[in-house]
């Protein structure tokens, strides 16, 4: 994956590295705004970017990466964006696959498929078995995702499974959850300065630590990510606990 510019600093080890970050990645649209261009340009931009972000998530040592592609309400907003954001996801998938693979990053998908064209649907379907084996980096795209209707197919999966209410645990809701079988996000990344998680990873970001910056996602880049990892690193977690 080429970064988008060189760069050669070399960085501080970090005491504790976060097994699991997600990223919300805002600010495509008011980046373009600032620069006189259509939202369509800072989409395209923040797509640009998170290669660079991809290859800094690996040199820090992060296994899994959950990026926030597109929500469940973004299907409101102007024709013209939706349609915009589908084909930049399929021109990623298209230009990217092969070097993503190459570099060992496994994709997943978290959210609903079946809103996607069948082409598509099948594209990303096609990029999941490709890369089921890669170890390098985790990246689950969510895309077309919201923590709500996660939740709400988690448990309509539980009462189709005949699961009697006394079976129902937290471990048992998380089993039916996109995320099964990953660790919870210890870091959530917001850009833009938007102080909400927006329906994101509701349910496992529980006792994620939180981190907002207000560069605006196109601009985030490898320095961004590294103050970001370096804040967790001095974080005592507490899940809701006292201090020892």
């Amino acid at each position: 994956m080429a970064s988008n510019s060189p760069d050669d600093r070399q960085y501080p080890p970090l005491a504790k590295i976060p097994q699991h970050v997600g990223i919300i990645m805002d600010g495509n649209g008011r980046w373009a705004q600032q620069r006189g261009l259509p939202r369509s340009a800072g989409h395209r931009a923040g797509t640009e970017n998170l290669r660079g972000v991809l290859r800094a998530a690996v040199e820090f040592g992060v296994p899994v990466l959950t990026i926030y592609a597109f929500s469940t309400e973004n299907w409101a907003r102007p024709r013209s964006e939706v349609k915009a954001l589908l084909s930049i996801l399929e021109r990623v998938i298209d230009r990217e696959l092969h070097e993503l693979h190459q570099e060992g990053v496994q994709l997943r998908h978290i959210g609903r498929l079946d809103r996607l064209t069948p082409r598509l649907r099948q594209k990303v379907l096609d990029a999941i078995e490709l890369t089921k084996n890669n170890q390098q980096l985790i990246l689950n795209v969510a895309f077309d995702y919201g923590g709500r209707a996660e939740l709400v197919h988690a448990v309509q999966r539980i009462v189709a499974a005949g699961v009697t209410p006394e079976q129902v645990d937290e471990a048992l809701i998380s089993s039916y959850l996109y995320t099964a079988g990953l660790p919870d996000p210890d870091l959530i990344i917001r850009t833009s300065g938007e102080m909400r998680i927006s329906n994101f990873l509701i349910w496992q970001g529980a006792y994620a630590e939180l981190y907002v910056t207000p560069t605006l996602w196109p601009d985030f880049d490898k320095e961004e990510l590294y103050k970001a990892l370096e804040s967790y690193s001095r974080r005592e977690r507490r899940f809701g606990m006292v201090p020892g």
